[in-house]
């Protein structure tokens, strides 16, 4: 079955320039377009897409309002931010309001179907330039202050299994359920089932969010600033 992507972005050009890349795809449909954050909320009910390609700076409602609530509902889709500006604020906030990842909007086409691939299968995208932003601020020790919308902590994670732990630290460490299975000696299936299970157990969307509850509460170190992607 087609991917259904729903592209947002104020700039007309833009989006049917993001539109035609996408449509082009055997994989994937563009159900619909919408030149701010009011129409994204609508159409992102009415359509059900699977993956929301969000603008972050359009009038009415910006993208980090509307990627808020719209992942806030039940069988919400993955929404990929793309923005033009990468500053923190855009970054942190995105990741709060629940994006499953963050690309720059010069990306190759190539980069951004990858994206899109990759977030509508639960998996999580940040371009290099956001993951090293993320990466330094958390070895500066500043931390970004987040906390899951169910407040995730130190008790929820005695809920875990050492076996759901380790899986949480090294997918908060940068590899993919492959790589984790390698590195445990497991298949990907068994990892796939700790990754679901903490996620439910932590009340958390997606990896981005358990990568960053696992740098709150010390976890995971970060890695060296450089490093490339979640």
């Amino acid at each position: 079955m087609s991917l259904r992507v729903l592209v947002v972005d104020d700039q007309g050009i833009v989006r049917a320039g993001f539109a035609a890349v996408i449509d082009a795809e055997d994989d994937m449909t563009v159900v619909g377009e919408a030149a701010d954050g009011v129409t994204a909320v609508v159409l992102a009910a009415e359509l059900a897409p699977d993956v929301v390609v969000m603008d972050v700076r359009m009038p009415e409602m910006d993208g980090i309002a509307a990627t808020r609530i719209i992942t806030g509902r039940e069988d919400a889709p993955r929404v990929l931010v793309l923005t033009t500006f990468d500053l923190d604020a855009y970054v942190f906030d995105a990741l709060r309001a629940g994006a499953s990842g963050f690309l720059l909007k010069d990306v190759h086409a190539s980069e951004l179907l990858h994206g899109i691939r990759v977030v509508a299968g639960g998996e999580s995208v940040l371009a290099p330039s956001a993951t090293r932003r993320l990466i330094g601020h958390y070895a500066s020790g500043a931390g970004t202050g987040f906390r899951s919308d169910g407040g995730s902590g130190p008790r929820e994670l005695e809920s875990l299994t050492d076996s759901q732990r380790t899986v949480l630290a090294l997918l908060a460490s940068g590899l993919n359920n492959a790589e984790i299975a390698g590195e445990l000696g497991i298949t990907v299936g068994t990892v796939k089932s700790h990754v679901n299970a903490l996620l439910r157990k932590l009340g958390l969307r997606d990896r981005v969010q358990a990568t960053i509850l696992a740098y709150d509460l010390g976890i995971t170190r970060p890695n060296p600033p450089g490093t490339d992607h979640l």
